[in-house]
């Protein structure tokens, strides 16, 4: 995300390579194990790179000149273990006070627990998310969330405080120790999970791709026309949000053939539902309920593409579940410029990488091939006073 950004950050490995290089799944077309992961691909994107052995003096001083003209250093390791080389946080910023120190641990900088050995698994458990993934039927375990969630999280947060600091820099003139702790991070993220329990005591239960809740809600899942599965997102709930449903109904010429049309019409009559009302007032709940069903029914009358197009136009987040290849494929990630093409000089062509997640008017997102092992070495050693 810093590399998009515009930011020149430069990723020191340890002799024979970081072990995320490591990570499958791998490019077929290379075949240097060290070099094929798309897992390191994706996430060191766009930085340079340099090997540096902390325990030979010359590579040491190396690291220690990068830091002195550094605004931000980010540092993943076991809390004291750079110390041991030589490298002390409190030493280094008191020699450069304007420097941003960001430490990404499992239980923060201070906590002896982050010298223990972690996963995304063991993360994603403890800090709570995993008790709110899962289906309806809780005859099943919960779900680990996909993608390295946990890790994810923490690194946003890292993002996030680094940012906050170099805003803060700019009237302080001075750095800060931004320490993220990645089992808080993902405890935030539980989102009703915490506060239920933390001011009432109770616990949600998870549900098959919604949101976990101590009471059981309507699916959000439907079938298109088509068979393919969609997200109908949340349902109505204003006056304007019932109207857009009675017209698509009318529109496609099927307000007689669903059977809650009347209720649609008293959500309008009402004014609409609040969520404060669902938990004690039934009518809203089944007008609630009927927004839901409205979308389910739609759905199943139009294709996924159609449906989606629609949903969209008419101001309901919705959206079609697809595979990665189909995602390749996805007329509006292409149409957002979200797929971009970056040269590949290991492979000799271009390879399609997620573009920027936002857009901005004073920043242009740039993305380049993750560096080969050492590949800047020359060029950064070059540029050192």
């Amino acid at each position: 995300m810093l590399a998009g950004m515009g930011a020149d950050v430069i990723l020191v490995e340890p002799p024979g390579g970081h072990l995320a290089r490591h990570t499958p799944p791998f490019a077929e077309e290379c075949d240097d194990p060290g070099e094929a992961s798309l897992w390191w691909w994706h996430h060191q994107a766009g930085k340079r790179g340099l090997v540096l052995d902390l325990g030979d003096p010359a590579d040491h001083e190396v690291l220690v000149r990068l830091i002195g003209r550094a605004d931000v250093v980010l540092e993943a390791e076991p809390p004291g273990r750079l110390d041991t080389r030589g490298l002390s946080r409190a030493e280094l910023s008191a020699t450069h006070p304007r420097l941003i120190w960001a430490s990404v641990t499992p239980w923060g900088a201070a906590s002896d627990r982050s010298r223990h050995p972690v996963t995304d698994l063991t993360i994603a458990a403890e800090g709570g998310p995993a008790w709110s993934c899962g289906y309806d039927d809780h005859s099943l375990p919960p779900v680990r969330p996909g993608g390295d969630q946990s890790y994810q999280t923490a690194s946003m947060f890292g993002l996030l405080g680094i940012l906050t600091g170099l805003v803060q820099r700019q009237s302080s003139d001075r750095g800060q120790h931004v320490d993220i702790a990645a089992v808080a991070a993902a405890h935030v993220t539980t989102e009703a999970a915490t506060y239920e329990w933390m001011v009432a005591g109770r616990t949600v239960q998870r549900q098959t791709g919604r949101h976990a809740s101590v009471h059981p809600t309507t699916p959000t899942a439907a079938t298109s026309k088509d068979g393919r599965l969609i997200a109908t997102g949340v349902p109505a709930r204003s006056v304007a949000e019932y109207e857009q449903l009675l017209d698509w109904l009318d529109h496609l010429g099927l307000s007689d053939e669903f059977d809650e049309l009347g209720l649609l019409v008293a959500g309008v009559d009402r004014g609409g539902v609040t969520i404060w009302e669902l938990g004690s007032d039934e009518v809203a709940l089944a007008i609630f309920g009927a927004g839901r069903e409205a979308m389910t029914f739609i759905a199943s009358k139009m294709t996924a593409d159609d449906f989606f197009v629609e949903a969209q136009r008419r101001g309901f987040p919705s959206g079609v579940v697809k595979r990665p290849d189909e995602l390749l494929a996805d007329r509006q990630l292409q149409a957002r410029g979200f797929l971009v093409p970056v040269w590949s000089a290991l492979l000799g062509r271009e390879v399609v990488y997620p573009g920027a997640p936002f857009r901005s008017d004073r920043t242009t997102w740039s993305v380049s091939a993750a560096p080969r092992l050492d590949e800047h070495r020359a060029q950064i050693l070059g540029s050192l006073p």
